[in-house]
């Protein structure tokens, strides 16, 4: 049992199963600076970084107030041939999008302006909304898969690689919204750190301790979609958030190799095709991942390394991993179970620095515009290495990670 700062989560003690290996165990009575670890996998079944509801919203409004400032008006400025150019995220996507490639625009738009407001209006909509009966499991719901897609840190990463890359040609001076793009970045970051929805669950539906108990505590089941363990009701769904109860996530391995296996086709032209073209005095510059990387390094190693390891290493492997988890459950592996486990939250937890490329793109495209001198416009990479990202994300999130443990039997020896 690990000790952190935290309001108290189960009065009584209570049964639990581990949402990410199935095991059945005994919360004992948690007490205000508590959270209960899963005796086999290590997973966090109770406790966490909790803020209130209030608090939460506080920031939220502070969020709102800082986006229209951040999203629109100038990030970064540089001064070409006497003229000044000005950049910001909006018309970063707006170009993409004008130069016929609004899917790739719109991947962008979701992860640096779609998520974060999502997250926003989530939370304003939870504080207001319980105060006027509306119910609220939906935005639960989404509360809970929203977090590793509000990617405004790694906007802000490729913020930098971008001004590094132009620097070359132009110079450079920060934009009046960055302090506000900053401000915004931290106070997500700040908040999803804070924000359990596990306890936000048990704040806004809590389950009598009175609820029906079964004589075997085996038929027990865990709800993935709110982490609550008890016996379904009697439409067969969990008892708090109403979502259907089932021993494991259904066609969860199809889905899984389904989006892996388009990520690795995708990939392929990713690599192959040009993701940036660059135009100086009128010479064109077609850039592959890979050979922009090493045009970068000649100025900037520690950049181009970033890059490399977002655009290159992270990639290959989440699909090393994916492939290597996926066939350990197809044959049924009996060994390195915690090994395994580890390296899926390894992966959950890189996979969304993947965009940065885009975002890169993106905040590039809005500084030079194909009508200068200086011209740099996106390859038809970009669609393809996006696409990529986004499946290999959903590969991971649709991998019920219970499965790694089904091979071994309720007596197994579960070490390494």
């Amino acid at each position: 049992m690990k000790i952190q700062h935290l309001q108290p989560a189960f009065p009584v003690a209570r049964h639990q199963r581990c949402s990410q290996c199935d095991a059945l165990f005994v919360i004992p009575q948690l007490h205000a600076n508590q959270d209960a670890l899963c005796p086999r996998c290590k997973a966090k079944v109770s406790g966490g970084r909790e803020w209130s509801i209030t608090r939460l919203a506080a920031i939220a409004v502070t969020m709102l107030v800082l986006m229209p400032f951040a999203f629109t008006e100038s990030l970064i400025n540089i001064r070409l041939l006497g003229t000044p150019i000005s950049a910001s995220l909006l018309q970063g996507i707006w170009q993409m999008a004008r130069q016929g490639d609004a899917i790739t625009a719109s991947m962008v738009a979701f992860c640096t302006v779609g998520a974060p407001a999502t997250l926003v209006g989530s939370l304003l909509y939870l504080y207001f909304g319980q105060r006027i009966g509306l119910n609220l499991r939906p935005v639960l719901h989404l509360l809970d898969r929203l977090k590793e897609w509000v990617m405004l840190d790694i906007y802000l990463i490729g913020m930098g690689v971008a001004a590094i890359k132009v620097s070359d040609y132009a110079s450079l001076s920060t934009g009046l919204a960055l302090p506000a793009y900053v401000a915004l970045t931290l106070l997500s970051l700040i908040t999803l750190i804070h924000l359990n929805v596990e306890q936000l669950w048990e704040h806004f539906y809590p389950q009598p301790i009175t609820s029906p108990q079964p004589h075997d505590p085996a038929v027990l089941r865990v709800c993935l979609a709110c982490n609550f363990t008890g016996m379904q009701d009697e439409r067969g769904r969990c008892r708090r958030c109403h979502v259907p109860l089932r021993t494991r996530r259904r066609h969860s391995l199809q889905k899984s190799w389904a989006a892996l296996l388009a990520a690795i086709v995708m990939l392929v032209p990713a690599n192959v095709l040009p993701i940036s073209i660059i135009y100086v005095n009128g010479a064109r510059t077609d850039d592959t991942i890979l050979s922009g990387i090493a045009s970068l390094a000649s100025s900037n190693v520690p950049v181009a390394a970033i890059v490399f390891i977002a655009s290159i290493l992270v990639p290959v492997i989440k699909i090393l991993v994916l492939l290597g988890l996926l066939v350990s459950i197809h044959f049924k592996l009996r060994h390195g179970l915690k090994t395994r486990i580890r390296l899926l939250r390894f992966v959950i937890w890189i996979g969304r620095w993947s965009m940065l490329d885009l975002f890169v793109i993106s905040i590039t495209m809005s500084l030079v515009d194909r009508d200068q001198l200086l011209a740099f416009t996106m390859g038809p990479a970009a669609f393809y290495f996006g696409s990529a990202v986004i499946l290999t994300i959903l590969a991971v999130g649709w991998l019920d990670s219970r499965l790694i443990w089904d091979a071994h039997a309720a007596n197994a020896d579960y070490a390494d």
